[in-house]
């Protein structure tokens, strides 16, 4: 027994657990609130976001993942076509903005850090179930932030299924997230009106105090300060805007250079086909047996109906300009040209289908094949496309034809096309 007290009370004196040891006297309730604000805006905007890209790759035809996701599965509808860019802004939302909160999530997490190693670490039941919740809420959002980052880099070092793993911790987030609300809510507005965020922009690093003792975030024996409370807010606001403008190069083409964060092509090459592609045609084994001259497109309907290239480009041809948008939120608008898929429904004696599955000729990988919807299938803008940029697709880019349906998942977008079936 008394050995345990005796490392119990070494452990009290270490630091972090010694509270004369946090000495900035920037820290306080009202510089925590103002980013918790921040933070309980834009999280769940990021949350929501993220949901929606589950919706549309089509949960209803067991190609979302995770599949079976029990009593957590989501309000089922068909994902809509229109407005085409409707993938593109809600992903590019949930990659950019939650990119964009790492500096402001790092400095909420920064103003916290005395009451995090406070001692005791519990006082009460009460104070129990708020440590729950945050260790809980901060857990579950670095653990997103990094499996996130992780994946925009295609960097899967933690060895299990990103997906899944994202979209059950995504919901840990979000319970946390509301738990945590409950608790310290009124806390958050009492501390906002603590102070004015006008006062606190004019006020210069000579002139910055130490906020009154809260018995947890203010310093007891605090150090003059280095920086004002703006200089701390503008050092968050300048390091957001950094990675928004590193990142947002992925979506705006012509700041594509300047996209540092993004590991693909940032030297696409150049030409009709000059742009971003999501796996290649070496990746994915396509070879040129796959999609020569013996290459012909199967439909299958109420006919079984074959079509070689020369088939499908003696078609109807439609133009439409239409983004491709992948699920680590790059994108990038082209103007394909290619059969309507109603056209090629109809032609496999199917006027109303209720949903088409299209097959590559990619034999292994978790997209090789995709559903989609009656209401994709039939858009006015949906194209099995031949041409891109009025030149032929290259290999990379799906020869000797892809689909491109708008506001799809760019995954489901499906490259090297060898069959179409059209369900009624």
């Amino acid at each position: 027994m008394r050995v345990q007290e005796q490392a119990v009370g070494w452990l009290r004196d270490r630091w972090p657990f010694r509270p004369e040891r946090w000495r900035s006297p920037l820290r306080g309730p009202w510089l925590t609130a103002v980013f918790g604000l921040v933070l309980l805006v834009a999280l769940p905007i990021v949350a929501i976001t993220g949901l929606l890209s589950y919706i549309a790759y089509g949960p209803q035809f067991g190609q979302a993942i995770p599949g079976d996701v029990g009593w957590l599965r989501l309000p089922g509808f068909d994902w809509p076509t229109h407005p085409a860019w409707l993938y593109q802004l809600t992903q590019g939302l949930h990659v950019g903005l939650g990119l964009v909160l790492v500096p402001v999530v790092l400095a909420k997490l920064w103003s916290v850090l005395p009451r995090l190693f406070a001692w005791p670490p519990v006082r009460s039941v009460t104070h129990l179930l708020e440590r729950l919740s945050v260790l809980l809420l901060v857990g579950s959002i670095l653990f997103e932030i990094v499996t996130g980052l992780l994946n925009i880099q295609y960097d899967y070092v933690f060895g299990f299924s990103f997906y899944t793993a994202h979209y059950y911790g995504a919901w840990v987030f979000m319970a946390a997230l509301a738990a945590h609300l409950v608790i310290k809510f009124p806390a958050l507005v009492a501390a906002l009106r603590s102070r004015s965020l006008r006062v606190e922009l004019r006020t210069s690093r000579a002139d910055t105090r130490q906020e009154p003792q809260d018995g947890g975030l203010v310093a007891t024996a605090p150090t003059k300060p280095t920086i004002s409370r703006r200089g701390a807010l503008g050092v968050v606001a300048g390091g957001s805007l950094l990675v928004g403008v590193l990142s947002v190069g992925q979506t705006v083409g012509w700041l594509r250079p300047l996209a540092l964060l993004v590991p693909r092509g940032l030297d696409p090459g150049d030409g009709p086909n000059g742009f971003p592609v999501n796996r290649t045609a070496a990746a994915a084994g396509i070879t040129a047996t796959d999609t020569g001259p013996a290459w012909t497109l199967q439909l299958t309907g109420t006919t079984r109906v074959a079509l070689d290239r020369a088939g499908l480009a003696a078609l109807p041809q439609h133009t439409a300009t239409l983004p491709i948008a992948c699920v680590e939120g790059w994108s990038t608008t082209q103007e394909w040209t290619g059969v309507r898929l109603r056209d090629l429904a109809r032609l496999s004696g199917v006027d109303e289908p209720t949903a088409a599955r299209v097959r590559s000729c990619e034999r292994d990988g978790a997209f090789n094949s995709a559903m989609l919807q009656g209401n994709q299938v039939l858009d006015p803008d949906a194209l099995l496309a031949l041409l891109v940029n009025g030149a032929d697709l290259s290999p990379d880019h799906g020869y000797p034809a892809r689909v491109i349906v708008p506001a799809l998942p760019g995954v489901h977008n499906t490259k090297w096309v060898r069959s179409i079936e059209f369900l009624t």
